[in-house]
């Protein structure tokens, strides 16, 4: 089953030819550069390079196939403008090779992504429902159940700033620019990944399952701006360590707090945050504690924005039929939930 698969949710632009779990091809074009000045992504920017760069991409990803037998497409969560364009495009070749198109659910995307092969097939990794699902993004930080194909059941959110969010807003507080996050890794690597100056965990003591992120951040606001060396290159690598270190703590612990609530020891974690080494060692210490096991994204561009993992959720909703019925009435749906 050959999909082409698009996705433009936010400041990439994504197509990936995919058969079942297996990644055909795939085409990625970065808008990161026209972003960075910014310190982050711009609406107006993101719809123009999309619009700019989807029919290269679509072509790069088509050169050496024929035939497809459907179009997949992110319907949502994402930035309106940026949705607006995939959709767009996916219409338009749904007409021109009259297939179906498959809408899908970013966030879909994120808990299929540790299962998403290469073209050779591999990993070799088999679903064993059910699982407890954590999406930690620039946009999200959730806990699903994971229950079976298609099936999630949201357990927890995020009251405000993402966890993926929260970093970056400390990077850009710190000056140490656009995606903020891979920048406060390799600084808190640098000073050991250490907790030098004890931020607070935010809604530990709470009994749900549910983050919230703008306190820590104001926290550290304020902290900062009593320093007076913050200009100090070994200020910022503490700086930037502690704050890290308040960030997977608080995601540790709720994550802890949620297995022994849940019953589940068996977790699959996707979305960009989890590219960052430090995190994914206390999650796989974390589940060794329960004799578990955790799944990661197998290759890094499957922890960002990319159309692999939106073919291979297609390809489970095409077994069971779940196409748009009418492509003139699809349209895009920024604040979409699981």
């Amino acid at each position: 089953m050959i999909i082409l698969a698009i996705d433009t949710s936010c400041d990439e632009t994504s197509v990936a030819i995919t058969d079942g779990r297996k990644v055909l091809a795939n085409v990625i074009y970065s808008q990161v550069l026209l972003h960075k000045k910014w310190g982050g992504v711009v609406p107006s920017i993101a719809k123009r390079a999309h619009e700019e760069k989807i029919d290269f991409v679509v072509e790069e990803a088509m050169k050496n196939f024929r035939t497809i037998d459907y179009i997949a497409v992110t319907q949502g969560p994402g930035l309106a403008v940026a949705l607006e364009v995939g959709i767009k495009k996916a219409k338009e070749l749904a007409k021109k090779y009259n297939k179906k198109i498959i809408s899908v659910n970013h966030l879909e995307g994120h808990l299929y992504s540790p299962f998403v092969q290469n073209s050779q097939g591999n990993p070799k990794i088999d679903f064993k429902f059910p699982y407890l699902g954590l999406i930690i993004s620039g946009g999200h930080t959730e806990f699903v159940i994971f229950k079976n194909h298609l099936e999630y059941e949201v357990i927890g959110s995020t009251l405000d700033d993402a966890s993926g969010e929260a970093l970056d807003k400390a990077a850009k507080l710190l000056g140490l620019g656009y995606p903020g996050g891979p920048v406060i890794e390799r600084l808190a690597k640098d000073a050991g990944n250490q907790d030098f100056h004890k931020f607070p965990r935010p809604m530990l003591k709470s009994n749900d399952l549910n983050f919230s992120f703008s306190g820590l951040k104001t926290s550290f606001y304020y902290f900062f701006k009593k320093q007076p060396h913050t200009t100090d290159a070994v200020d910022i690598r503490r700086l930037a360590s502690s704050f890290q270190e308040a960030v997977f703590d608080t995601l540790i612990k709720k994550t802890e707090k949620a297995i022994k609530q849940i019953g589940i020891n068996r977790l699959v974690v996707g979305g960009g945050v989890i590219a960052n080494t430090r995190l994914r060692k206390l999650m796989k210490d974390l589940v060794k504690k329960y004799k578990g096991e955790v799944l990661f994204p197998s290759y890094k561009y499957l922890t960002g924005d990319n159309a692999a993992m939106i073919g291979v959720v297609a390809y489970y909703k095409a077994e069971k039929r779940l196409f748009v019925e009418n492509i003139d009435e699809l349209d895009r749906i920024p604040r979409m939930g699981l």
